[in-house]
């Protein structure tokens, strides 16, 4: 029996870390917003690692704050150790990583969502969609309840017709054995939309007590006080250690002695696993020139003793599980408090969405997160994010928001999914990025945070802060332009403890400062600012005259390819009727539908004679004709 559940603008399923940015930039932008989940408890749930952050997923973090998203203020406020990575290489590889208290991350972010204006949390499985004429309406819930709405974001993770995997056992469930969601992933598949399956994994958790951390290295947090938010003005000091091992011939002798008990190598796994986060037993048949493999003791709160085994992920029977374990020195005698286990699950074909992660087939429809292909709270949160802001900018009557490859990492993966598909787990790496120079750490918030605002997540004081800090950045670079550093005594006794070549003339401060190992803290030494400038306004300086150059190539690269966006194709077009493209490729463009011929050329299967004909259509006149005739 059914009944009327509310009228909503907006309608979220799911409250993983997709589903919470969602809904909460939905709300925020203004648009009157319901978040269904499974399960209260499971809030943006950490079934995984308990961290937040690493190589390009950190960075993404800060550009979700700089959009005004939460992730960065929520692991701020809840993290047990701060670490910024790659500190001895350039800028463009930094990031910051946070080991979070994974209990503490959700209680904080439930509270956020539950006194956020315009946002009601509510518990419900959502079993199919309401859909009239190729545009949803709504969503009906298992108890019956119908809830009305103008755009629904889809965001559930690894529930999607979850199965979890452990040696010979199989069952249906979604991560900690929670409740899987399989009604809804039949409903989209009756609906047309094309879906794969995907695999993940987790290693076992186990007894901190049972550890000999004397066998083991540990990895401290960083002494210098970081955040990965702007707002963040309170630092956590009172960090935990996390603590490095490995495994040996021993681990790696009963890995292989027990291989045909492995899900993987028996046929129980049908879906495709991630290949940058490989399980243990993959590692040592695929690796088997290696002699060890890196264990990362973490700790996954402040009041509780388990230990999450990173680097231990594995779907091996429980009994194989305990014995690999003691194999590992400061292991051999640990307790087991959860074994590790795979997970199957649904995911759509992400080339079947827009740039804005609107369906192409269902108006109104969205999707973000692991449905779409991603692995990683970060990629998940990021395009939850995106979906929530264009799916409120829909139904609020206002124009979209579609981040560039240049202008965030978040822009290079949607883009990557929508375009070219993912074919496993998507992981997002600074290689994936051309213009990575461009996209750092330390600039989101100057990337970013104007469109932040312009989108109503950004406070107009907050807003005011970051100008001032651009001015800052600004200023300062003009005024090392300007001046001059004498040969001098003090001069020669500064560029001694910087290991540089001493002055033998006066030299512009701006050019001196391009030398490698010359920071800006020497240089205010000899020419120091009228005024005490933050920490984030000189690093900011520094970086932008030392990589000048650089940059400046980057950015002659991104006018070339702003050109090519700006030819924009017809969203109709009918590439069949396009001669001269190769078979291919009329069959790839009539999936993907690109809105440009930038777009266009990152298609797999698109070859540069296909994009070459594209122009000659478009200089011709010719593609509107033959849209308007298809």
């Amino acid at each position: 029996m059914s009944y009327h559940g509310g009228d909503f603008d907006v309608i979220v399923i799911g409250a993983g870390h997709s589903g919470v940015e969602a809904g909460l930039a939905s709300a925020r932008a203004g648009a009157n917003t319901l978040m269904l989940t499974l399960n209260l408890d499971a809030v943006a749930f950490m079934p995984c690692n308990p961290s937040v952050g690493g190589p390009a997923k950190g960075i993404v973090v800060r550009e979700i704050d700089a959009l005004g998203g939460e992730m960065a203020r929520n692991i701020d406020k809840t993290h047990i150790q701060m670490r910024m990575l790659n500190t001895a290489k350039g800028p463009a590889v930094r990031a910051l990583r946070a080991q979070a208290d994974k209990f503490l991350y959700q209680q904080e972010m439930k509270e956020t969502i539950e006194k956020t204006e315009n946002l009601l949390l509510r518990q419900g499985m959502v079993e199919s969609l309401v859909i009239e004429d190729d545009k949803v309406k709504g969503v009906v819930t298992q108890t019956g309840a119908v809830y009305n709405a103008k755009a629904v974001i889809v965001t559930t993770g690894t529930y999607l017709r979850g199965k979890v995997i452990l040696g010979e056992l199989s069952y249906e469930s979604g991560p900690n054995n929670m409740q899987p969601s399989v009604n809804l992933s039949y409903d989209l598949q009756k609906l047309g939309f094309k879906m794969e399956r995907f695999k993940t994994g987790t290693p076992p958790r186990v007894n901190s007590r049972t550890i000999d951390y004397s066998k083991t290295e540990i990895q401290p947090g960083d002494d210098v006080p970081r955040a990965f938010s702007y707002e963040t003005t309170k630092f956590i000091t009172d960090q935990l250690p996390c603590w490095l091992t490995y495994t040996n011939e021993d681990t790696h002798t009963f890995i292989n002695d027990n291989l045909s008990r492995s899900p993987m190598y028996s046929g129980m796994i049908e879906g495709t696993g991630p290949r940058y986060c490989p399980s243990i037993e993959d590692k040592i048949v695929r690796f088997s020139d290696k002699p060890r493999h890196q264990i990362f003791l973490e700790p996954e709160g402040r009041n509780t003793q388990e230990v999450y085994v990173q680097g231990l992920s594995t779907s091996l029977p429980e009994d194989v599980q305990h014995n690999i374990l003691r194999t590992i020195p400061g292991l051999e005698h640990v307790q087991m408090m959860r074994p590790g286990y795979a997970i199957e699950y649904d995911a759509i074909v992400p080339t079947q969405l827009w740039p804005t992660l609107e369906t192409k087939m269902i108006d109104g429809l969205f999707t973000a997160g692991q449905i779409n292909g991603t692995s990683g709270y970060e990629e998940a949160a990021g395009q939850g994010l995106m979906a929530g802001i264009n799916a409120a900018m829909k139904v609020l009557g206002k124009e979209p928001l579609i981040l560039d490859r240049s202008e965030a990492y978040i822009g290079v993966m949607i883009d990557d999914l929508v375009t070219k598909g993912t074919e496993e787990p998507y992981r997002l790496l600074t290689s994936r990025a051309e213009y990575r120079l461009l996209l750092r750490h330390d600039n989101a918030d100057l990337r970013l945070t104007e469109k932040g605002h312009e989108i109503g997540l950004i406070s107009d004081e907050r807003f005011a802060r970051f100008e001032k800090k651009k001015a800052e950045i600004a200023e300062e670079i003009q005024r090392l332009d300007k001046t001059t550093i004498k040969a001098s005594p003090e001069a020669e006794k500064v560029m001694e403890a910087a290991s540089s070549s001493p002055l033998k003339e006066a030299m512009n401060a701006a050019v001196l400062l391009k030398r490698p190992e010359v920071t800006y803290a020497a240089i205010d030494a000899l020419a120091p600012a009228e005024k005490e400038l933050d920490a984030d306004v000189k690093e900011q300086v520094e970086i932008q005259v030392k990589y000048k150059g650089y940059i400046a190539k980057q950015l002659e690269q991104v006018g070339k390819l702003k050109k090519m966006e700006n030819k924009k194709l017809p969203e109709d077009l009918d590439y069949h009727a396009i001669k001269g493209l190769a078979i291919e490729a009329r069959e790839k463009l009539s999936e993907v539908r690109p809105l440009s011929v930038a777009q266009a050329s990152r298609v797999s299967g698109v070859n540069p004679a296909d994009v070459s004909v594209l122009l000659v259509y478009m200089e011709q006149g010719r593609l509107q004709k033959v849209a308007a005739e298809g």
